[in-house]
């Protein structure tokens, strides 16, 4: 999901570059050619032609039109969106993204990427609160529990750059979020009694805003769609561009990026939510457990 750049370190995501290799991939495989044909076109080796249609690097106006014109493709409106995907992700990768100063966010550089440019977000969390909504003491406490730092200065960075994500919620063009957690996760003592209370709060305060929206699936929901784990639905605005499931497993981050993945957990999530309480019980509901703490 994210380019490497000797100059700049990591860029931001390829998405819309993956995009727009798949279509040329796509479309070369509807005319029977192979990529040694595309190569030759592209006076480029095969490797280059595989990379473009991985969407590992960034693609030429030239190179996508002599393609289209190799496969057949005459629709100037057709070509037009193809040049507008590859326009877009060469814009995109030219930023340098403010993560860049935050090592601290290696694993997690490729989402936080994605979050950096996305219109909207779902997540459905069953183990904690997701870090757009943390507090400080609660993103410290997640990481001190965590226990795979082996050097704990790097705690508070990692709490600052959390922090940092946050500000898409009030930015001038704001991130869209709706959040799904389990019941659990409200009442799981992460930092202890204070800190779950601050952060039921500051989650409260975050549920009333126009950009937040936030369901709580209680406990006596029984078996529901979410039992198979947490997972996250990132949106973009860009023609074009699908959208990404990120899940994030023991042993590495797994990325979904078909229209048929997107499709299969957005009506997942869309499941989920019909199971959790609406928006003004689930208000109720924080409250309560706030005040028991």
């Amino acid at each position: 999901m994210a380019g490497r750049n000797p100059d700049r370190g990591i860029t931001v995501s390829t998405v819309l570059a993956r995009r727009l290799g798949g279509e040329l991939l796509r479309m070369r495989e509807t005319c029977g050619m192979r990529q040694s044909h595309a190569a030759e076109a592209l006076s480029a080796s095969v490797a280059k032609v595989a990379k473009m249609e991985r969407g590992g690097v960034p693609m030429r106006d030239p190179d996508i039109r002599a393609l289209c014109h190799l496969y057949g493709e005459i629709d100037e409106a057709e070509i037009e969106k193809l040049l507008l995907l590859a326009r877009t992700d060469r814009e995109r990768r030219k930023a340098r993204g403010w993560w860049n100063q935050y090592p601290q966010l290696s694993a997690m550089v490729e989402y936080v990427a994605l979050e950096d440019i996305a219109t909207s977000i779902r997540t459905w969390q069953l183990a904690f609160i997701p870090g757009l909504l943390q507090t400080p003491d609660y993103a410290r406490a997640v990481a001190v529990g965590a226990g795979s730092w082996e050097d704990p200065s790097e705690i508070e960075p990692f709490v600052e750059a959390r922090l940092a994500r946050q500000a898409r919620l009030r930015s001038e063009h704001p991130l869209e979020l709706w959040a799904v957690i389990h019941e659990g996760a409200l009442r799981q003592l992460v930092g202890g009694r204070d800190v779950m209370r601050d952060q039921l709060g500051h989650l409260l305060d975050l549920a009333r805003t126009d950009t937040v929206k936030v369901q709580v699936v209680p406990s006596v929901a029984g078996a529901n769609p979410g039992m198979i784990g947490a997972f996250g639905i990132v949106s973009f605005a860009e023609p074009g561009a699908l959208d990404v499931v990120h899940m994030d497993v023991p042993s590495s981050t797994l990325w979904l990026e078909s229209e048929e993945d997107a499709a299969r957990h957005r009506r997942i999530f869309d499941r989920i939510a019909r199971v959790g309480l609406a928006e003004r019980n689930a208000l109720d509901l924080m409250e309560t457990i706030r005040k028991e703490m």
